[in-house]
């Protein structure tokens, strides 16, 4: 996710309702008391009749450099315009493209950085116009704070393919007042409504947060190419966007098959779901795959070389790129004619669609397997992450810095 991807209703999945319409129904679901005891640490929300409307302090953990280690900073939070929200962060995943853009490795990136966009927290005040939150509700935000609202993408709910650019969390201009935002390496988030994200009450909030980017990335090729039961899904990379593509796609009834180079992760694998895990370098595995699978979900951060993948399609078969913003490698056209082979892209999903994947994943129990972490501890999470050595999304409990302060 980062400003790059902005120079670049279709039928839902068995049982799943179209996405205005869960945006519409579910208001009455969440006026709902939400249960004791759900987010610990969490601290009592200041009623927006009594809460100053900003702009507000806020504690975050930020890189002043490409090069630099994180460390604690100061930011400020915008006042509260009529349709913003202000959020008490209580948990941030970290998704490889936070490193990406904290490290500078996609060319675009501006300094000091605060990142994070699998933000969970609960609302602190509303602004005047506020109808989708009140006090006290948790609430998520994912990688979408701002779009042009009147293209017809955004129209349509697909509000990351807006023709005018969205606007990243993190490290991207604020479309109004210029300045710089600042991502949920934080304690407090201001932002319009329409992009917050209702959290259903009794949700784990920790292992909720990474669904609103590695979920809904994994979980819109799913929507968009119609996975049902019986399909055969393959699943390139077992991190943190494929282990939730595993989850995702078994739950709706693929038979799942995951590719890695990690031979430690072939138990995970099958302990996740999916019903074989194959190494990419046992050429004879391969082989055996060809011309087997309906959807490819190639979750990999970095280029590699794919023909070995769109081999293993079948006729009308998909090879989606959702973790890639490096060219791929060439490939055969006649691979692609002989099959009427696909290769597509898939980006995030739009904020109707995002919500889905929390309410979808809330009602099967499908969370993240995640590592908490502390914010100063976020260093060090980086390099494990680089290094493959995490099962399978770190969180960093940002109420850990609350209570330190």
């Amino acid at each position: 996710m980062n400003e790059a991807w902005n120079d670049f209703t279709h039928e839902h999945g068995p049982g799943i309702q179209g996405r205005r319409e869960i945006l519409k129904s579910a208001a009455a679901v969440f006026a709902a008391p939400m249960l004791a005891g759900v987010a610990e640490g969490a601290q009592s929300p200041q009623h927006a009749s009594a809460a100053a409307k900003g702009p507000f302090p806020a504690r975050a953990y930020g890189v002043a450099g490409a090069k630099a280690p994180f460390a604690p900073m100061r930011i400020e939070r915008r006042a509260l315009r009529p349709n913003d929200v202000l959020i008490d962060i209580l948990y941030c995943g970290i998704c490889h493209s936070d490193i990406h853009i904290a490290r500078g490795e996609w060319g675009t990136s501006r300094f000091p950085c605060v990142p994070g966009h699998e933000i969970i927290g609960r609302v602190q005040a509303v602004g005047s116009s506020v109808t989708k939150f009140k006090a006290g509700d948790m609430a998520g935000v994912g990688c979408i704070i701002d779009s042009c609202g009147v293209c017809e993408n955004c129209q349509a709910d697909l509000e990351q393919y807006c023709v005018k650019g969205w606007t990243l969390v993190f490290n991207t201009p604020d479309r109004v007042s210029g300045g710089l935002n600042f991502g949920g390496y934080s304690d407090k988030l201001v932002v319009a409504e329409h992009y917050g994200i209702r959290i259903p009450p009794g949700a784990d909030l920790a292992a909720t947060a990474p669904l609103l980017c590695a979920g809904i990335t994994t979980f819109s090729p799913l929507q968009h190419w119609k996975v049902g039961a019986n399909q055969r899904v393959g699943v390139a990379g077992l991190g943190g966007l494929g282990h939730l593509a595993v989850k995702l796609a078994v739950a709706r009834g693929a038979d799942v098959t995951v590719f890695t180079t990690s031979p430690g992760k072939v138990d995970d694998a099958r302990r996740l779901g999916a019903r074989a895990a194959v190494q990419w370098g046992d050429a004879e595995a391969m082989k055996r795959l060809e011309n087997q699978l309906d959807l490819i979900i190639s979750t990999v951060p970095k280029g590699y070389s794919i023909q070995p993948f769109v081999n293993l399609l079948k006729v009308d078969g998909t090879f989606v790129n959702v973790g890639a913003l490096d060219d791929l490698e060439p490939l055969s056209g006649r691979a692609l004619i002989s099959r009427r082979r696909n290769v597509a892209g898939s980006v995030i999903g739009g904020i109707a669609e995002t919500q889905q994947v929390i309410d979808y994943c809330a009602a099967r129990n499908i969370k993240a397997d995640i590592e908490l972490i502390r914010p100063d501890q976020i260093s060090q999470a980086y390099d494990r992450v680089v290094n493959k050595d995490v099962r399978y999304r770190f969180v960093i409990d940002m109420s850990s810095s609350k209570e330190a302060a």
